[in-house]
């Protein structure tokens, strides 16, 4: 059975930057490409970042040169770090992988920022 567990989560100054993680079980964890979501409210869920089995790494826009996507395939950990965050990176974000052709999801993390 697959479950995504997300942490780190909290509050963050603007500016600030903040870890959050994901323990991935389930899965053979290096062959899967997993990627962070995020959503804030009254707004859709967005992709923010994504990293494949061979370590290529891509990201949305609006987080490109702030955010690090990274994955640790003995822990099988997925980290997402956030730096200079910004009061619109705020929200619910979650993690999620594609595996025998289903679509997993982790309950989320939430971030807040705030001065």
């Amino acid at each position: 059975q697959v479950h995504l567990v997300e942490s780190g989560g909290g509050l963050v100054q603007p500016g600030g930057s903040l870890t959050l993680s994901c323990k991935a079980t389930g899965i053979v964890f290096a062959r899967a490409t997993m990627e962070w979501h995020r959503q804030a409210p009254e707004k859709s869920r967005e992709l923010v970042a994504i990293t494949t089995s061979g370590g290529s790494t891509n990201y949305a826009d609006s987080v490109q040169g702030r955010f690090i996507i990274s994955r640790d395939n003995v822990r099988r950990r997925l980290s997402l770090q956030m730096n200079n965050v910004k009061p619109e990176d705020a929200g619910v974000y979650y993690c999620s992988t594609t595996w025998s052709g289903r679509t997993f999801w982790g309950q989320g993390t939430q971030v807040t920022v705030s001065s």
